[in-house]
């Protein structure tokens, strides 16, 4: 059964049966913009494209850009995470995006993943997380059974990027962490100078 988590709540991601996990796929999601009523006409909703990014960072931070994983970048050079391909509007079932990690083949140099969404052009379009419904991030096993999820209900005016969460090593396990911190970052490199 999967355990929903609350803003800085951690849990050690195993298998239902104990045993260690060797894979697991991290699902983002966020509804689209519902129909607004305007004096005469409804406004036809806004397409809102998030881009989901995965951060392989080495002692807690991202050495190189090469270990950013990202819609212009969708598989790392390890073969150990993959993007699996960008939604530009939320639209549909289930998870906007997903990213598959290899945990048991992830080079041991590196011992956290940060995963980060952010609004594509943002600022220009004038776009902000408070315009999205029921986005979430949660991890999946190897067959697809969900294990955790953190959804954000707070409101978030004006914020245009997100820190959802992050995996990380410790003490020989796996272990995910809810952060939830939104920023005003208006791109991936931005919120990628966050993690230098």
């Amino acid at each position: 059964m999967a355990v929903n988590l609350q803003k800085g709540q951690k849990v050690e991601l195993r298998k239902s049966s104990g045993g260690s996990l060797t894979k697991v796929i991290v699902g983002l999601g966020w509804d689209e913009a519902k129909l607004t009523k305007g004096f005469f006409l409804k406004k036809k909703p806004e397409e809102i494209d998030c881009d989901a990014s995965a951060f392989l960072c080495q002692g807690g931070k991202v050495v190189s850009t090469s270990d950013v994983v990202y819609f212009n970048n969708l598989t790392h050079e390890s073969r150990t995470v993959q993007h699996l391909g960008d939604n530009l509007t939320g639209a549909g079932t289930g998870d906007a995006e997903q990213i598959i990690v290899e945990l048991d083949k992830l080079p041991a140099v590196y011992d956290k993943i940060i995963f980060v969404v952010n609004i594509y052009k943002a600022r220009e379009r004038g776009q902000h997380f408070g315009m999205l419904q029921n986005a979430y991030i949660r991890i999946s096993d190897d067959k697809g059974v969900e294990m955790c999820r953190y959804n954000l209900d707070e409101h978030y005016q004006d914020m245009t990027a997100m820190v959802f969460g992050e995996i990380y090593r410790y003490n020989g396990a796996w272990k995910f962490n809810a952060i939830g911190q939104p920023t005003k970052d208006n791109s991936v490199g931005e919120l990628l100078n966050r993690f230098r």
